[in-house]
């Protein structure tokens, strides 16, 4: 029996509070009772992210946001009488109930099928020339430049390693060969890899024509010069439970307007905001893409991200944002890599 007091959350609790909650678990959800212990319902990482999108901040309470519907097992129903539910309903967790509605437990398909490994590929980018960087990166590949004494690369197929994805393939080009020494088939790092040699840049999603095998199921790219503590098996179900062709992760951006800014009509100014605060969602460069996506990519043809999201668009497929509230730094220049260096310990 799992203890589920520190899951507990109430309709008054706020998303902030849950966020701390779903964070600590390892059952990435909290639930949601009364003050009888009645289960009321569920709230997952996902539910959070689409409150965030429609403009929901972090001190509202969750009461529209949760799942008053999940799907639940009984006390009395045998393990694979539950496993058979989790399945059937797509789901991964499922609360344990009494005759009386009362929450007794939960339980983790993934435990009960004692499922670790993933085969879902994760794909790399890194062969970026690292301009910005420079002279930093003149003799060593952007990924391969060390925050917290390790390669910026080693720390994120750890992190991808953690979550049970072990299947990586690594686009090379700007001193490839380094970054092959150093990883080799990454059984020192507990994960296999292989990799993939662009002779020209073809871009983000140009390189994915390069690969040997297509995924037969969704798979990850991201960027090698991304650091972040994002959940990846909460992303993976957001895009299979969405459906989606593709998913990108998002991070909101503030920009300030240094000017006061002016609203006009019909010549007349009708307000005037001191510097105010604009805000907006920018692409993180974390995606998953599932395998019908292939078809859109020309071969050896320099074919960027945004490109290929703009083409699932017009093509009415379903593409998703999966908005990031975890650490997350580009390190595109000196500036970055240094506060990279200075926040490692404590995120990682």
């Amino acid at each position: 029996m799992k203890n589920i007091e520190n899951l507990l959350i109430t309709e008054k609790t706020t998303i902030k509070e849950a966020l701390k909650i779903i964070d600590k678990g390892a059952l990435r959800i909290a639930l949601v009772s009364d003050e009888n212990n009645k289960l009321l319902g569920t709230l997952s990482d996902g539910d959070i992210r689409r409150g965030l999108l429609k403009n929901y901040t972090l001190e509202d309470d969750i009461k529209e946001l949760y799942f008053k519907n999940p799907t639940v097992a009984y006390s009395s129903e045998t393990k694979e009488s539950i496993i058979q539910k989790a399945i059937k309903n797509q789901v991964y967790q499922i609360p344990i109930i009494d005759e009386n509605n009362n929450l007794v437990d939960i339980v983790n398909l993934t435990t009960l099928l004692n499922v670790t490994k993933k085969r879902n590929r994760v794909i790399l980018m890194a062969g970026g020339l690292g301009t910005r960087l420079r002279p930093l990166t003149e003799d060593t590949p952007k990924p391969m430049l060390k925050v917290g004494n390790r390669p910026i690369l080693e720390t994120i197929i750890k992190n991808f390693a953690a979550h049970g994805f072990v299947n990586i393939t690594i686009s090379l080009n700007y001193k490839g060969d380094m970054i092959k020494e150093y990883f080799k088939d990454g059984s020192d790092f507990g994960v296999n890899i292989d990799y993939v040699e662009e002779n020209t840049r073809l871009g983000t999603a140009g390189a994915l024509s390069l690969l040997k095998e297509h995924p037969n199921e969704p798979f990850f790219v991201m960027n090698a010069d991304l650091l972040t503590d994002v959940n990846f098996s909460n992303l993976l179900d957001f895009h299979c439970f969405g459906n989606a062709n593709a998913t990108m992760c998002v991070r909101e951006y503030e920009y300030q307007v240094p000017y006061g800014v002016i609203e006009i009509e019909n010549s007349s100014i009708v307000s005037i905001v001191e510097k105010p605060i604009k805000k907006f969602f920018v692409n993180a460069g974390i995606y998953v893409l599932s395998p019908n996506i292939f078809e859109f990519i020309p071969k050896n043809e320099f074919f960027d991200m945004p490109t290929l999201f703009n083409i699932l668009i017009e093509k009415q497929k379903k593409v998703l944002s999966f908005p990031i509230h975890e650490y997350w730094l580009d390190i595109g220049r000196i500036e970055e890599y240094k506060k990279a260096n200075e926040e490692y310990d404590e995120v990682f």
